[in-house]
């Protein structure tokens, strides 16, 4: 089981929701409920699956029910209906109908989460603030020092351990909340709009930090966000929510070439697909290329040829019957070192480097995973993808 999972869950704003919930199920809309009853349904059948150590960006405009979502995670929000299960030492709990005892634990020891507006204390140092859950959890001072120096130093405040709240810019106060999440030591990070009150640059660089620490620690992230770009860059999947109601919930790519429905295609209508799609979502799959025996011809004259082994390994390359030589990219090589040849890159490669890759050689990508070729990315699928039409 996924280490978060929500089964059909609804959240009605009052301590009576019974009401609520039978006009729910008579297909009432939340409007048409507040309109009858007064009640305001947050979330309505809410169902989602949270893999470990990936990012779930929960998206939506105000009043689209993200914050109410994720705020059932912690207990914040009760769950009115349904089961909300969280993964902790092999066990998974309902934190929908567990007992006082438990959440306490998940809270303290599972899940650690960052506010919009930082929640800071005014009247503590940066150290003190970071230091705070670790002396509500009775840790040693010998041991909330030492792990506060590490937080410090990872999302780079040390120089400002003994400053007041007051005296640290947005980005620096926000990166405190941060510090202080992570000094738990929780498994589960919860994030609820942390950058949205940021100027734009500065959330920029706490994006790139955001992904950097998490190529370093592999938290599970569930991320509350309304900016479509920002959820398209750092969520490893997206909910997209509209009216308590989860629309789509797929990878960054998917919702963009395959948008559920007319809201969502709206929402990423001015999407740059630069930023989004992988050579995986683009190419043109080995069941569509033209093939011969175990061979598949790279261009449409038909002379250039893979010979593919078993599994899809490559024998040997050839123009006609004459040899043709194939190089490799990797992911942080110069493009410009490349020559006029095929290339062989990974599956997952950007759009941006793969249009990069096809004006410096003149040539078609050939997507490869584990050493077998999946595929072939030529001037037909960039195309259509900054037509943003998906070819296939």
């Amino acid at each position: 089981m996924s280490i978060i999972r929500f089964e059909d869950v609804d959240v009605i704003f009052s301590s009576k929701p019974r009401e609520a919930l039978s006009l729910l199920d008579e297909g009432k809309t939340r409007e048409q409920i507040l309109k009858q009853t007064g009640l305001v349904v947050g979330v309505e059948k809410a169902n989602l699956d949270i893999e470990k150590g990936e990012i779930c960006v929960l998206m939506g405009l105000s009043g689209s029910g993200k914050s109410s979502l994720l705020r059932c995670i912690n207990g914040l929000n009760t769950v009115s209906r349904g089961k909300l299960f969280v993964e902790h030492e092999g066990k998974h709990i309902d934190i929908a109908h567990c007992t006082p005892a438990e959440l306490k634990m998940m809270r303290t020891k599972r899940i650690a989460m960052v506010f919009q507006k930082f929640a800071l204390m005014p009247w503590l140092t940066v150290r003190e603030n970071i230091s705070f859950g670790l002396e509500m959890q009775g840790r040693p001072e010998k041991e909330r020092r030492k792990l506060v120096d590490e937080k410090l130093e990872l999302v780079g405040l040390t120089q400002w351990r003994n400053k007041k709240p007051d005296e640290l810019s947005g980005g620096m106060q926000q990166r405190v909340g941060l510090a202080r999440a992570l000094a738990m030591d929780a498994d589960i990070l919860l994030m609820d709009e942390p950058f949205s009150a940021l100027d734009p640059l500065i959330r920029q660089g706490l994006q790139d930090e955001l992904l950097e620490l998490q190529r370093k620690l592999s938290k599970t992230i569930v991320f509350v966000s309304h900016d479509l770009d920002e959820a398209l860059k750092l969520g490893s999947r997206i909910a997209i929510m509209k009216d308590g109601r989860i629309i789509q919930y797929s990878k960054p790519e998917e919702i963009v070439l395959n948008p559920a429905d007319e809201y969502v295609r709206t929402f990423v209508a001015h999407t740059n697909p630069l930023n989004v799609l992988c050579g995986r979502s683009l190419m043109r799959s080995l069941d569509n290329c033209k093939r011969i025996n175990g061979s598949v011809c790279l261009d449409p004259g038909g002379d250039s040829w893979l010979d593919l082994g078993e599994g899809g390994s490559i024998k040997r390359a050839r123009q006609g019957q004459n040899g043709l030589d194939l190089q490799n990219w990797v992911p942080g090589q110069d493009v410009e070192s490349l020559g006029r040849l095929p290339t062989l890159v990974h599956a997952d490669i950007g759009m941006r480097e793969a249009l990069q890759i096809r004006y410096q050689t003149g040539n078609k990508l050939v997507l490869q995973e584990n050493d077998k070729v999946v595929g072939i990315l030529g001037d037909s699928e960039l195309y259509h993808a900054l037509l943003g039409k998906n070819h296939g």
